[in-house]
């Protein structure tokens, strides 16, 4: 926790995230036109009222806040418990998840990991994993061990928990991402596992304690998973479920995200079919293809460089690409599609080749360069 700050100051970063009908994205607007949090409590229903998305419902609930009490509870729970802090314009707090718009405007962690590691991978599938599954989520830790990375899972069952307890015995440091609050561990046969896990990495959450594990934090938790990561890694899922829904948000977050292919009749594996097959999702088949995605796959790690093709020769659309690739450096896909004026997917499949023909070089975060 930070110490240069005072009681006061957390005490009214948790009342924030006490007050009805304010989200983080509200939250971020208040603290704007405000002028800071203690502000926040101290402004006029009639000027709240003014404020973009803030309606008189919302500007009563803030006006009216007197429950400081919860909120010095739960400073005095962090403090006996060693859970540091961590508020969204602090410098320490995780610096992917600050760029995201909609992430926690507080969060609660209790472990030794760094937040800011170098590099960070989300694992995560199916609660019913299958033996190829968790064959593959072993081989791959013990890749991501090679690499010094950090691992991310959300501590459930099945894939994730199987993740985190090859990351304690190939000396990973892992993180699990909680929907409740830190006086508990859902599902409370982890409970052991998660107290390994905060000797080396850790458990974080936005929920103060006492906070329930509710159907709505789950989808809630799966935005903290991707965008504490460079990239988000599915091993099995099927055609709904958490799994996908961190898919998607690492997707909307501009990470990378990879899937295990499976057998196209396997209802474990549907989901990481689609999303290779939709273009979502790279394929992978082990941790040599992360290594090259992610640009990780240096001299230093033994890795390969991609010889470049001579004399490519481009097809129109791919020129289209190429040109301006070299004329924005280090261009993110979001706008080479923009600017290209062609489907995603399209895009994607055409990167790819690119990518292959040694002509152009993807960065984490989905951003591309010309070799």
């Amino acid at each position: 926790m930070n110490s240069i700050f005072s009681d006061e100051t957390f005490v009214h970063r948790i009342a924030l995230t006490l007050i009805d009908g304010v989200g983080d994205v509200l939250a971020r607007q208040l603290i704007s036109y405000c002028g800071g949090v203690e502000a926040v409590f101290k402004e006029k229903k009639r000027a709240l009222e003014k404020i973009p998305e803030i309606g008189p419902k919302t500007a009563a609930a803030i006006a009216s806040f007197k429950n400081f009490d919860r909120a010095e509870k739960e400073l005095l729970f962090t403090r006996k418990h060693g859970i540091n802090l961590y508020f969204y314009l602090d410098e320490d707090y995780p610096a992917r998840l600050k760029n995201c718009h909609d992430a926690p405007i507080l969060l609660y962690f209790k472990g030794t990991a760094d937040l800011n590691h170098q590099r960070m991978v989300a694992i995560v599938g199916t609660r019913n994993a299958t033996e190829y599954g968790k064959e593959f989520t072993i081989k791959l830790v013990e890749g991501l061990a090679q690499m010094k990375a950090t691992v991310v899972s959300g501590l459930a069952y099945g894939i994730d928990v199987t993740a985190h307890k090859a990351c304690l015995l190939a000396d990973v440091p892992t993180i699990g991402v909680m929907a409740h609050g830190l006086d508990r561990i859902y599902p409370q046969v982890h409970n052991l596992i998660a107290r390994k896990m905060v000797t080396t990495g850790g458990l974080i959450t936005e929920h103060i304690s006492g906070a329930d594990p509710d159907k709505e934090n789950f989808p809630k938790r799966n935005r903290i998973i991707a965008g504490l990561c460079d990239a988000v890694i599915v091993v099995e899922a099927a055609k709904k479920g958490g799994a996908l829904i961190t898919a998607d948000i690492a997707n909307s977050y501009n990470r990378d995200v990879f899937a295990l292919p499976g057998r196209i009749n396997d209802s474990f594996s549907e989901g990481c079919n689609m999303l290779i097959k939709s273009n979502r999702a790279a394929l992978i088949q082990s941790v040599a293809d992360i290594k090259y995605i992610m640009g990780w796959d240096d001299e230093k790690n033994g890795g390969k460089t991609v010889q470049k093709q001579l004399f490519v020769e481009l097809s129109p659309d791919e020129k289209v690409l190429v040109d301006f690739i070299s004329s924005n450096a280090n261009s993110q896909i979001d706008a080479i599609v923009i600017n290209s004026g062609m489907q995603p997917s399209k895009v994607a499949s055409l990167l790819l080749n690119l990518e292959f023909a040694g002509v152009v070089k993807c960065l984490p975060g989905k951003v591309f360069q010309i070799l």
